[in-house]
């Protein structure tokens, strides 16, 4: 496991209130593979917060990436929902839940609100 995996794992719980809303309220497992062996993480999400623990347990929801694949996702230098299109990481259980999660991850360097962008060339048009 990176450092960076475990600060991002840690400051889920203080940014559940911005990026939770009623959106998801369950389990999910993430387990992060490298070099044949896997650290399991629990993640259980309700409307405005989040509870993170190692290990299995019951869980809604499981999702698989490389622990090289999550560090990407944990940069913004990747998107989740591309990396289980491509076949990249596995996902099985309740879709609800990985689409609310991926909502913690940045994005990708370099971008721009398209909101701000229009709010920025209005407020030049005057």
């Amino acid at each position: 496991m990176t450092e960076a995996a475990e600060r991002f794992f840690e400051a889920l719980p203080s940014h559940a209130a911005e990026v939770l809303g009623g959106l998801a309220d369950g389990t999910l497992q993430i387990d992060l593979g490298e070099d044949h062996r896997t650290e399991h993480w629990l993640v259980r999400m309700r409307p405005g917060s989040v509870q993170v623990s190692r290990g299995r347990g019951p869980a809604d929801a499981i999702w698989y990436s490389s622990a090289a694949l999550f560090d990407r996702l944990i940069t913004g230098e990747a998107q989740g929902v591309a990396a289980v299109l491509r076949n990249e990481s596995t996902f099985s259980g309740n879709v609800v839940l990985f689409l609310a999660f991926r909502r913690f991850f940045p994005s990708p360097p370099g971008t721009r609100d398209p909101r701000e962008t229009a709010r920025r060339a209005a407020g030049r048009l005057r």
